[in-house]
């Protein structure tokens, strides 16, 4: 008997508008537990702390404006929230109701290439970082500190991140956008659009979106926070950056660089590295960095002198990167960064080319005490090396030759190198900017070509969604959709998601159907198609779902899938 499904999408697009909202200016810290209204615009006159043992509650629809406060007679205080360590940001938007951190100036209308009108947003834990003993092996014990790069002039220790706790919980935050943000605050100074100090795995985090920042997109120093769904687009320097021993996990990330408007060189208003990686303030300290990324998609710029490499690793930097698209790269793929990190470069024996060799299994060095909990500090690698670039498409990568010395491309890495486009769509810009760019100007993500199908499935251990893609979006579902400024300012191709949820319930003849990141389905089974009952309900994960992955699925019985 054939079975069909109906995928039926019922609910109401509701967006929240500012036009009547009153404005808040916000002039000092947070020290009790707060709400902030989406009837409301939120105002940061300065750098605003939410201090230990307060948590800040953001309603869905809700914006918040940042000042610059440039000055010529003292140091610069721009608008920027801080959320202490100990403290925690509850901040979920929706898909059609996202949060928004912007500019005073925007008009959350009309795109503009321009970055650093406001501060950013700055999460602090509570989560190891990497021990900064130099002239020695260094061990963590939960004691080493650090103070946050922008908020140097904090007193009281609201600035510091770093602890004992990589199960750190920060909050939630989910479906925000961040835009124009980094603003300068001296020459080497630059505030990054997202920065997470120390986070813990305890912070739920999704759906962040960074745009035109003049800093990096998110740079992530120590701790353990995971992260899924992210778009970080035309950025002034370096898009992904992490740092004093990050061991977390992301997945589905896109990647698209270019430049903002801030300055005319690389790493100052113009994109540098993509994926820029370090693994310790001292290289042979640990934690080492040791990062779990897949489904990243990962677009560069094609022209040689105005697109920076794609990958530098750093500093004992360990990272398994796989089930990815890397496309457009105006330089090389692989950089081995040497020294540049600061932090002592490679250690003898451990240089990249032998940790691309090396099976994860293989621990670092350690002493007696810490010996014992190794494996409970390095626990994403589960096979593999320690380095790694796998089962991903490579096209158009313009310095490919250089990227093959670090031997990431036998066989056995089910990797695909200059296929078709493996993705759908992208239009660029006529060359423009300081370096002669061509920005990305439309782009439809989805998978297509050799990224269809991976060798491998992603692990299904809890956090990564078991998807059999490569890249960030499955073949037929863009999730930049509804909540982000390339959705609202028509970058981005939507076409083929699913018809408004308002629409006439569509019929097709499968029992499959690609769900949406966290939306809640109601299936129901019919033995006419005329009554229905439900008999499950399902919450999304972004994968392909399956009405026979059902415990209660009857062979002889029509399935439908109503969204709650």
């Amino acid at each position: 008997m054939n079975k069909k499904l109906v995928l039926a999408l019922m609910g109401m697009t509701a967006a929240a508008g500012i036009a009547s909202a009153a404005d808040i200016t916000v002039t000092n810290s947070i020290t009790t537990s707060t709400n902030w209204t989406s009837d409301n615009v939120y105002i940061l006159a300065n750098i605003i702390y939410v201090e230990p043992g307060a948590t800040l509650t953001i309603q869905a629809g809700t914006t918040v404006r940042g000042l610059d406060n440039a000055s010529t007679e003292g140091p610069d205080n721009p608008g920027t929230l801080a959320i202490c360590r100990g403290a925690k940001i509850m901040a979920n938007g929706t898909k059609n109701n996202p949060i928004i951190f912007t500019s005073i100036d925007d008009d959350n209308v009309t795109a503009v290439v321009e970055s650093g009108r406001w501060g950013n947003l700055t999460i602090l834990g509570s989560g190891l970082i990497s021990a900064t003993l130099d002239g020695g092996p260094g061990y963590p014990n939960g004691t080493d500190t650090a103070q946050m790069e922008g908020l140097t002039a904090v007193v009281g220790g609201l600035g510091s991140y770093g602890g004992a706790n990589d199960d750190d919980d920060s909050g939630s935050l989910s479906y925000v956008s961040l835009r124009y943000g980094g603003f300068a605050l001296s020459a080497a100074v630059e505030l990054n659009g997202l920065s997470l100090g120390g986070v813990g795995r305890g912070t739920d985090m999704h759906h962040i979106e960074i745009f035109n920042n003049a800093d990096d997109g998110v740079e992530i120093w120590g701790g353990t926070v995971n992260m899924k769904y992210v778009s970080i687009w035309n950025i002034g320097d370096d898009n992904f950056d992490l740092d004093q021993g990050w061991r977390g996990k992301a997945q589905f990330g896109l990647l698209v660089q270019g430049y903002c408007g801030a300055g005319g060189t690389q790493g100052s208003g113009v994109g540098d590295n993509m994926l820029e990686m370090d693994g310790a303030e001292s290289s042979t300290a640990q934690p080492y960095g040791a990062a779990s990324l897949y489904n990243f998609t990962v677009i560069g710029q094609p022209d040689n002198g105005a697109g920076d490499q794609a990958t530098e690793w750093r500093d004992n930097m360990r990272a398994q990167i796989r089930n990815s698209i890397f496309m457009d790269i105006g330089d090389k793929l692989v950089v081995d960064g040497v020294a540049g990190g600061g932090g002592g470069g490679w250690p003898v024996g451990d240089e990249l080319t032998n940790l691309f060799k090396r099976a994860y299994s293989v621990m670092p060095a350690s002493n007696g005490t810490w010996i014992a909990s190794q494996q409970a500090v390095y626990p994403n690698f589960t096979d593999g090396t320690w380095c790694e670039m796998s089962d991903s498409v490579f096209y158009n990568i313009r310095g490919w030759g250089s990227a093959a010395a670090c031997g990431l491309f036998d066989a056995s890495a089910n990797n695909v190198t200059n296929s078709a486009l493996p993705i759908v769509a992208i239009q660029r810009s006529a060359t423009e900017g300081p370096l002669g760019m061509n920005l990305v100007t439309n782009l439809n993500p989805c998978a297509a070509g050799a990224a269809v199908t991976a060798a491998k499935a992603v692990p299904n251990d809890g956090f990564f969604t078991p998807v059999t893609y490569r890249g960030a979006f499955s073949p037929n579902y863009n999730w930049l959709e509804g909540w982000t400024a390339a959705y609202a300012y028509g970058q981005t191709d939507t076409s083929m998601n699913a018809n408004d949820p308002s629409s006439t319930i569509q019929m097709t003849a499968s029992a499959f159907w690609q769900s949406e990141f966290g939306v809640q389905y109601t299936v129901e089974e019919s033995s006419d198609m005329v009554s229905w009952s439900p008999v499950a309900s399902v919450t999304g994960d972004g994968s392909i779902m399956a009405a026979t992955d059902l415990a209660a699925f009857n062979s002889a019985k029509f399935y439908r899938v109503v969204l709650q």
